[in-house]
């Protein structure tokens, strides 16, 4: 069960990180400037953290490993029609649909380990599904790097194709014979599907987050941009009102009670933002600046992967033991460290002087971060509400990263930019570091204030 949930979460999370490394290539291609590449990655992540929620439902309603099994056949097929995209819009919507189906699947994937195992068991097994989800991230500029320069930026789409179809048959493989059950996390055979809280959020999103990308470029006092935004608005304040009135909300607020439900939830917010700055804005910095290879450029990243191969389960072992609090807050603030680091990544800079030391620091504090935080989440609520959590969790996670594609080269200087080099881009990606070194360190401290100091073993 652990292979085939990492397989198909990881496919996921390498598909996330792994197109930035092909963006200036994709910008040559379709003659487009940083706001055609922010709809490439938002549009991904748009969808896949607004129906995160809905497949962490419809998980419990049917069964997580069947609808994780779908996710991952659908999730195949959408990178095959990315890897053919003619143009980019094609390229955008196709996006979109992998988004779509990687919501089915990632919740799940981690709800099928914590209710399959308990204890120290259970934190090794999240250990490992964190370490190799985070290995996926952080391995993506490599493997994307290798394939741009080898053969083509299509190929960074293709390459995700035979690991999600491997976890697909692996999980039907053990549905067939009876290894995993075809359980729920709770009784739900009366439930009803809140379709219409997920339309409404996935709304919300796309006008919120267009406005905040189209503005730069077109102005804010745009009508299009004002319509979009308000229309972002009203669909979010309606959700609100839908959730609290439907028998069965997609977004339970009841579950928010739990104080480290909320803190870690706030804490996930916070350093994934940093961290999708940090991923979106690195590898043009790397390849347009320094005049790294998109390959070198990747494997830059190397050393981070390595680390967080052998801290991450090892994390996930001492959270068990210890509680999340403190690993949850060193590591965040260890993390935070190395993106400073890496805001010294500038023309010139040698990758000893500069990228190395800013990637191993940054590696050894996601490596101590990223398990327990996970476990910390699961801990926080009821087992039968594992899914929704783990859903939640995710999504917040990925909304994380749309907001932080969309407003971080805003904040930063980098709104509308045509090209992705030049003195203009190193003083934006440099105060972008800043930034996200800032936003990273306030979810240690969100940690640190929120999350129990011990972590109850739950019965099995």
């Amino acid at each position: 069960m652990v292979a085939g949930s990492v397989l198909g979460s990881g496919a996921v999370f390498l598909e996330s990180s792994v197109v930035n490394v092909a963006l200036p290539a994709i910008a040559r291609d379709f003659h487009v400037g940083i706001v055609g590449l922010q709809w490439v990655v938002n549009s991904y992540l748009l969808t896949l953290s607004a129906l995160m929620l809905l497949g962490g439902a419809l998980g419990d309603r049917f069964g997580r490993p069947r609808v994780f099994a779908i996710g991952c056949v659908a999730f195949a097929l959408a990178s095959v029609g990315c890897a053919l995209a003619p143009s980019l819009n094609l390229l955008v919507l196709l996006r979109a649909v992998q988004g779509a189906a990687g919501a089915l699947l990632v919740p799940n994937s981690l709800a099928m380990l914590d209710t399959a195992f308990d204890g120290e068991e259970r934190g090794a097994a999240i250990g490992q599904w964190a370490a190799w989800s985070a290995v996926s991230t952080a391995a993506g500029p490599f493997a994307g790097g290798w394939l741009v320069d080898a053969l083509s930026w299509r190929w960074v789409f293709s390459a995700v194709i035979l690991f999600a179809l491997a976890a697909a048959v692996i999980l039907v493989r053990q549905l067939a014979s009876g290894t995993v059950k075809h359980a729920n996390g709770r009784d739900s055979r009366g439930d009803r599907i809140d379709y219409l809280g997920a339309a409404l959020g996935t709304l919300a999103l796309v006008g919120i987050v267009g406005a905040l990308m189209a503005g730069p470029v077109i102005g804010f006092s745009d009508c299009r941009v004002l319509a979009a935004g308000a229309g972002g608005i009203v669909c979010a304040a309606a959700f609100g009102l839908v959730e609290r009135r439907v028998s069965h909300p997609i977004l339970p607020f009841s579950i928010f009670r739990s104080r480290q439900f909320s803190g870690v939830n706030a804490a996930t917010f916070l350093v994934y933002a940093a961290l999708s700055g940090l991923f979106f804005l690195l590898m043009p910095q790397l390849q347009s600046n320094l005049h790294y290879s998109a390959l070198l450029a990747g494997a830059a990243l190397t050393p981070a992967n390595v680390i967080m191969l052998i801290v991450s389960p090892i994390a996930g072992r001492a959270s068990a033991r210890i509680g999340p609090r403190v690993l949850m807050t060193v590591g965040a603030l260890i993390a935070a460290a190395g993106m400073l680091l890496f805001a010294r990544v500038q023309p010139r800079a040698s990758y000893l002087g500069a990228v190395l030391p800013a990637t191993i620091v940054f590696g050894t504090g996601l490596s101590i971060l990223v398990a327990p935080l996970t476990s910390a989440v699961l801990s926080a609520v009821k087992e039968r509400d594992t899914g929704i959590a783990s859903g939640i969790n995710n999504a917040v996670a990925r909304l994380a990263g749309l907001v932080a594609t969309a407003a971080l080269p805003l904040a930063a200087g980098l709104g509308g930019a045509a090209k992705l080099e030049g003195a203009a881009y190193a003083a934006g990606y440099g105060r972008a570091m800043l930034i996200s070194a800032t936003l990273c360190a306030m979810g240690g401290v969100v940690s640190f204030a929120t999350v129990r100091r011990e972590n109850p073993a739950r019965p099995a």
